[in-house]
């Protein structure tokens, strides 16, 4: 089968739709599919060196200085290389520029046309859109959604509770649960020792936050929890691994609560190597996002037998139901803050559940879930298929 892919974003952005599209692929294509990729150009990186990535000229978004915005006038002058291809599909990522020019791929093609729900938009615009009010703000994200969910075929949603949420807003689209799984090469042992001494944080108690350095990411509660996991681990070092718009306000933060003794910040780590030394290095992976559509930092911290500490709210809460290998707090700097420091304070049970870790992040293969998003696009083009007959002489009688 060919799938014609198309996003917003991908590498070298690093987020969660980059790493769920990359994952994706990677299995698809094992399992001998063809998947090309339509993604924005982004300056220094050289689209020669990809296989089935088209990339589109693009510029940057205002006031973001790490996304892109892909020209639709240049994906249509794509298009020769687009048709060739011949996609039986075409699978959007997210819903900006990507939704528009996938629809009008699909409609040119005729071809089934489904899309992933990556990003809680609800709770992400308020950090983002300053000075409207935040109800008005879910108001028009909901509508939105809905508006932009009933042009595709078929949904795609990374978790129950995720879908659930769409079905609240009116969304009557079919939806379909596939989570992005881990990819076999998250589960390649790291290296903490060389993560440790390259950063020169020798043998201190470690927590480990990853992923976007943003504010829907609630990393200030990491930080108003610190001061009383300080209070019963002195040495404590709450590592801060990744960059985003909310990284300045963050190191204010920590200067004016004087807890620059305790936190690092480290940026963006290669995915198949140093990240794995960094999950590998913590001695607890401590995570309070409320946003989620997955978490699959969780998992991955997992993978490398990492204990968790984590709220459970949406996505989250999907992948921590029934795990042995993580604690899960309520969001109170308090009992957050106990939790980590029961972790770190007893080396039994953090062997008891770094060994459970690795066996809860086990379930998540990306090859089953690449085999289930294979069977959707399969099913779509069947039922394609099995109505064209009615459509054509529908046509003919009109």
């Amino acid at each position: 089968m060919r799938i014609l892919m198309i996003s917003d974003v991908y590498f070298p952005r690093v987020n969660g739709v980059s790493t769920s599209i990359q994952t994706f692929r990677r299995d698809l294509v094992a399992a001998q599919h063809r998947v090309l990729l339509v993604a924005p150009e982004y300056p220094g990186r050289n689209p020669a060196a990809e296989i089935d990535v088209l990339r589109i000229p693009s510029r940057q978004v205002p006031r973001d200085p790490e996304d892109r915005y892909m020209s639709r006038r240049a994906i249509r002058a794509a298009w020769p290389q687009i048709a060739e291809f011949q996609p039986d599909v075409v699978h959007i990522q997210t819903p900006f520029v990507a939704h528009y020019a996938g629809m009008e791929i699909a409609r040119r093609l005729d071809v089934p046309l489904l899309e992933t729900y990556h990003t809680y938009f609800e709770h992400y615009l308020q950090h983002y859109v300053p000075g409207v009010p935040a109800a008005l703000l879910r108001s028009l994200s909901r509508r939105f959604t809905v508006r932009q969910c009933h042009q595709v075929d078929a949904l795609i949603s990374p978790s129950q509770p995720m879908a659930d949420v769409l079905q609240s807003y009116g969304v009557r689209t079919p939806l379909h649960v596939v989570p992005t799984g881990l990819n076999a090469s998250r589960f390649r042992k790291g290296d903490g020792g060389r993560f440790r001494a390259a950063h020169g944080f020798g043998q201190r108690p470690m927590a480990v936050f990853v992923g976007r350095v943003a504010h829907e990411k609630n990393i200030d509660f990491l930080l108003s929890m610190l001061p009383d996991l300080i209070g019963q681990v002195p040495d404590v070092l709450l590592v801060i691994a990744g960059e985003g718009p909310a990284e300045n306000h963050l190191r204010r933060e920590v200067a004016r609560r004087e807890l620059s003794a305790n936190v690092r910040f480290i940026g963006y780590m290669d995915r198949d190597t140093v990240l794995l030394d960094c999950y590998q290095a913590a001695d607890v992976f401590v995570f309070a996002s409320r946003t989620e559509t997955q978490g699959l930092v969780l998992l991955e911290a997992m993978a490398q037998g990492t204990p968790v500490v984590s709220t459970a709210v949406l996505g989250t809460a999907e992948v921590l139901r029934d795990t042995t290998g993580a604690i899960i707090s309520q969001e109170s700097a308090l009992v957050f803050s106990d939790a980590v420091a029961l972790v770190l304070k007893d080396p039994a049970l953090r062997a008891k559940l770094s060994v459970a870790a690795k066996a809860d992040a086990a379930r998540w293969s990306s090859v089953q879930c690449a085999r289930r998003a294979a069977d959707l696009y399969q099913d779509l083009v069947s039922r394609r298929a099995a109505a064209r007959p009615d459509k054509i002489l529908a046509e003919a009688k009109g």
